[in-house]
């Protein structure tokens, strides 16, 4: 690490920092670093490993899409046993995911902008099955916002959520494209779910119990509506299910 130095080259929101480093940085931050972990885990974890899901590739989350640490290669090989298909999106999580919604108005949260790939090839599978009829089940709030953002990509549909659902009340929009439910993509999406939003490609949810006030939670509600979730995680209290990160997850139908 001798020798390696950074410097500041744009003051971003808040704490953040743009930096440029003299040298790569890679060997020396797997070396030395942390890993980034939410604001309600206090202690360094033993095994970074352990917030990792057994499929997490290529490396750039700040933090890990928690759905999926539930899922182990003996269950993944399981649910193919069962006729199950997989295919993967990737979106490398910021440290936003984290930050609450502070706004007095939901509209005036300025969410923060992540990037995002879905693959042509996984495009295309993703339309075979939808347009076959099949349920596309989303592990996450990660894969949902790289999902729905393909989908609004592959109907030609911009602008803000309060933009969107006006043209969709009015029946400027269609649910997805007839003949191609999501396109291939690569770039960030600032994609900010919220009730009020109509989903077009994902049928079905699996996600943890979230935080208050988090983007992350009115997505959820956006899904299963604002007093389902409040049912559910009412039932979660009482049954004492564990919540965030490392805690009990919902299957959301």
């Amino acid at each position: 690490m001798s020798g390696v130095t950074a410097e500041v080259t744009a003051v971003l929101d808040g704490p953040q920092r743009e930096i440029r480093f003299s040298q790569p940085t890679d060997d020396w931050l797997y070396e030395f670093g942390d890993t980034p972990l939410p604001p309600y885990i206090h202690e360094t974890l033993e095994d970074g490993e352990r917030y990792q899901t057994v499929y997490s590739r290529p490396p750039g989350s700040a933090a890990a899409p928690t759905a999926g640490l539930h899922f182990t290669p003996d269950l993944l090989f399981a649910l193919r046993e069962k006729g199950v298909i997989f295919e993967t999106v990737t979106l490398h999580v910021g440290l936003d995911t984290f930050k609450p919604v502070e706004a007095a108005e939901v509209s005036q949260h300025t969410i923060h902008t992540e990037w995002a790939s879905l693959s042509t090839a996984t495009a295309r599978r993703i339309n075979e099955a939808k347009l076959a009829g099949g349920r596309i089940v989303a592990v996450g709030t990660t894969a949902v916002r790289t999902l729905e953002t393909g989908a609004l990509r592959s109907a030609g549909i911009t602008g803000s959520l309060q933009d969107i659902s006006a043209r969709d009340a009015a029946g400027e929009t269609s649910n997805m494209c007839p003949w191609k439910p999501v396109s291939a993509f690569e770039g960030p999406t600032d994609l900010f779910i919220y009730p009020g939003y109509k989903f077009r490609a994902v049928d079905v949810m699996i996600t943890n119990f979230h935080l208050p006030q988090s983007s992350l939670l009115m997505l959820v509600s956006a899904f299963a509506g604002q007093e389902n979730i409040k049912r559910a995680y009412e039932t979660a209290v009482a049954e004492k299910y564990r919540f965030y990160s490392f805690g009990d997850a919902m299957l959301i139908l």
